[in-house]
């Protein structure tokens, strides 16, 4: 590993960052907002600087491009490196200051632009094996965008390293920035046509050694809730306040099991997210996570039950529980063709990281992908407390990232050519 190429790679981390892309789940346009529209240019430029020709950015907000292989034609199947370029909405993230601790001491890092946000190492035990590294966070009052701007950061790395490497074997090598991760938009049918690729995998995730090969299965539910309005002076007896009607059923939601505080491991929950209106009508927006597809339809009926009871206790109300699906757990296909997963244990075994097949209690663009025809596990990219102010990222677990995702190359075109 040389100093230049984490140089290169916190430079790239840094810009990247200091771009607005949070996604915006109330807007229709696509992408969502049109700030990553910033950031997937700068993309296609830099590409292009690269010697990635074919750069492009689709009218639904993707950039592609590709690193021609050089192996005889059709000995290596063409794989895809995918990363988002959005960063999430559940958190301020406009105005992002990156801050580099080069050769981190390993005392509590103070934000300056918040004092009272400190990432402290007795906090995160993980963080405490990082003394020496070069750890990068926000200031304080925004996220970082680590999520999923370090992937980017490494997919750019890599195709730095193949085209300084040509000893190394490879197919077709496509890239792949999608918008709109955060909010469940990023992966449509345009995308994985254009995408042009056998396998794929998304560079997204925490720690070194995670490999998910089985995510959540999601479903979204929304419970629209109709009351009486009238004006408060004349109110009594006739007012019916779909905000007490809500609360009612938030109340009657089983918080000991059945929430993301009080869950793990492959625990399903049930999380009221949002809710939107007032008195007179509102929509709670809800979601629904389990690994397994029985296990979301015993939330949705849960959730149909109790609504109906709160409705029985107010007839005069109208409340509708409306559940439509999201994403699927990878799984279900990978288990039919395991050679992505298979490859890219044996790249993190040969990096000298035994694979901890993680079972991701969420969803990424991969599932899609994954349920759409391109299998497409999940390889790390060393974020942690992603979607807040404490966020923080390793350059060296990125440089991790990119020397398993260069073995992943190597190791499909010497399948291919076995």
């Amino acid at each position: 590993m040389s100093a230049s190429r984490l140089d290169i790679m916190e430079e790239r981390f840094v810009r990247y960052c200091r771009v607005d892309t949070q996604s915006n789940a109330d807007s229709p346009a696509t992408p969502s907002t049109a700030c990553q529209l910033d950031l997937s240019r700068m993309l296609v430029d830099e590409l292009k600087g690269l010697g990635i020709d074919d750069a492009e950015l689709t009218d639904y907000g993707v950039v592609f491009g590709t690193l021609k292989g050089n192996v005889a034609d059709n000995e290596a199947p063409t794989i895809a490196f995918v990363a988002h370029v959005d960063t999430a909405p559940s958190f301020f993230a406009e105005g992002v200051k990156p801050l580099v601790h080069r050769n981190w001491d390993g005392r509590a890092i103070v934000l300056p632009d918040d004092p009272e946000v400190v990432i402290d190492p007795v906090m995160q035990p993980y963080l405490r094996s990082k003394q020496g590294e070069t750890i990068v966070t926000a200031s304080g009052t925004t996220l970082l965008g680590a999520d999923d701007k370090a992937g980017i950061a490494i997919i750019m790395g890599l195709i730095d390293h193949l085209k300084a490497h040509p000893e190394i074997p490879r197919g077709d090598v496509r890239i792949c920035f999608t918008p709109d991760e955060e909010i469940g938009r990023g992966v449509s049918d345009a995308m994985v046509r254009d995408l042009k690729a056998d396998f794929a995998y998304t560079l997204d995730g925490e720690n070194p050694g995670d490999l998910v090969a089985e995510t959540f299965s999601a479903d979204k539910a929304v419970v629209n809730i109709k009351g009486i309005s009238i004006h408060t002076c004349c109110a009594k007896g006739r007012l019916v306040n779909a905000l007490y009607l809500a609360s009612e059923i938030i109340a009657l939601l089983p918080k000991d099991h059945l929430s993301p505080e009080s869950t793990e491991g492959r625990e399903g929950f049930i999380f009221v997210d949002s809710i939107e209106g007032n008195a007179a009508e509102l929509n709670m927006m809800i979601n629904l996570r389990d690994f397994e597809l029985e296990g979301l339809e015993k939330q949705a009926e849960l959730l149909r039950t109790l609504c109906e009871q709160v409705n029985r206790t107010e007839p005069r109300a109208r409340i509708t529980c409306t559940v439509t699906p999201q994403y699927r757990n990878m799984r279900y296909w990978l288990k039919d063709d395991p050679r992505p997963v298979d490859i890219a244990k044996r790249a993190y075994a040969d990096e000298g990281f035994p694979p901890n097949m993680l079972a991701f209690r969420g969803g990424t663009d991969g599932s899609i992908m994954t349920e759409k025809g391109i299998p497409t596990p999940n390889i790390f990219c060393g974020m942690q407390a992603p979607h807040g102010p404490m966020e923080w990222v390793s350059l060296q677990d990125m440089d991790k990232a990119l020397s398993i995702c260069a073995r992943v190359v190597r190791y499909w075109a010497q399948e291919a050519r076995a």
